[in-house]
């Protein structure tokens, strides 16, 4: 039986008229669904935002759940909105004193930071620099840094000194260990490869030892921060007559529960802030890492 082809089949080329142009009206019906998607994805991320503030407020209405089921009494746990209103009414004087607090965070952490980072760098780097430098520091830490604190108010009296030296002394030590991981966690043989490649020890600072330690020493400055607004508090508490640890004391010692609940609002305002903070300059010099953050 003799099989027959047509010339198009047989020439297995067809001609400009032989192909199916696309339908115009499908391609129009694309454009809506993207921004369909894309207005899905801005709606996400905004509600993704959302979600800690609002896990806050979530918090804020079981405590007043709480108050209002049980019948807690006011001198135990007042409700939120007591507390809010005592904030608003002592706005100044928790403004006072929150000025001293965050003078003392912000140069104990500052101070731990331009310190702890380039020492970390040195153990890392020099074997001689971790067997002479590392084994004081460790047994520093060893040392309760409370019971050292009373010893402060008599080297350094009861100025700003004492508690800005406490705060560094409790802040220091995890960003430096986490400075030693950042600065040795470069596999040796991507070390090998950028020195066969000619690049100076600047340059492999730069560009790869540097930012492959960022991430770990972010987070060794994120858990100095948190340390960073308890150790300025327990100063306080040890000896001051200003700051937010010693409104705390005043408030304990005449049973006012009300003031007492609004510096602990303060300082969880206080470190809440700090914390955004750290997280927005790891955003600002990670940019590498920001596809997490979309």
């Amino acid at each position: 039986m003799a099989v027959t082809s047509s010339p198009k089949q047989a020439s297995g080329l067809a001609r400009p008229d032989d192909w199916q142009t696309p339908n115009l009206a499908q391609a129009f019906q694309a454009t809506p669904r993207m921004r369909g998607s894309r207005r899905m994805r801005i709606v996400r991320r905004i509600a993704w935002n959302l979600l800690p503030p609002l896990t806050f407020v979530g918090m804020v209405a079981l405590w007043w759940g709480a108050v209002v089921v049980f019948r807690i009494p006011a001198y135990l746990l007042p409700g939120p909105e007591a507390v809010f209103s005592r904030m608003i009414n002592d706005a100044g004087l928790l403004w006072r004193h929150s000025e001293v607090t965050l003078i003392e965070i912000l140069l104990g952490f500052g101070l731990t930071i331009v310190t702890a980072i380039p020492l970390g760098l040195l153990i890392a780097l020099s074997a001689l620099a971790k067997q002479v430098v590392y084994p004081p520091i460790m047994l520093m830490q060893l040392v309760p840094k409370i019971a050292v604190a009373p010893l402060f108010l008599v080297w350094l009296g009861f100025g700003l000194e004492s508690k800005v030296l406490l705060t560094i002394l409790m802040t220091f030590f995890p960003l430096l260990l986490a400075s030693i991981s950042g600065f040795m966690i470069l596999d040796d043989r991507l070390l090998f490869l950028t020195k066969s490649m000619g690049a100076s020890s600047w340059d492999t600072f730069r560009y790869l030892r540097f930012p492959a330690a960022l991430p770990v020493i972010f987070s060794g400055i994120k858990t100095s921060a948190t340390i960073a607004a308890t150790a300025a508090i327990v100063a306080e508490f040890v000896g001051a007559n200003k700051g937010l640890g010693y409104v705390l004391l005043r408030g304990t010692s005449t049973m006012d529960i009300e003031l007492v609940f609004a510096v602990l609002m303060v300082l969880t305002i206080v470190g809440i802030a700090i914390n955004y903070l750290v997280e927005f300059c790891e955003w600002a010099m990670t940019p590498w890492q920001r596809a997490k953050y979309n």
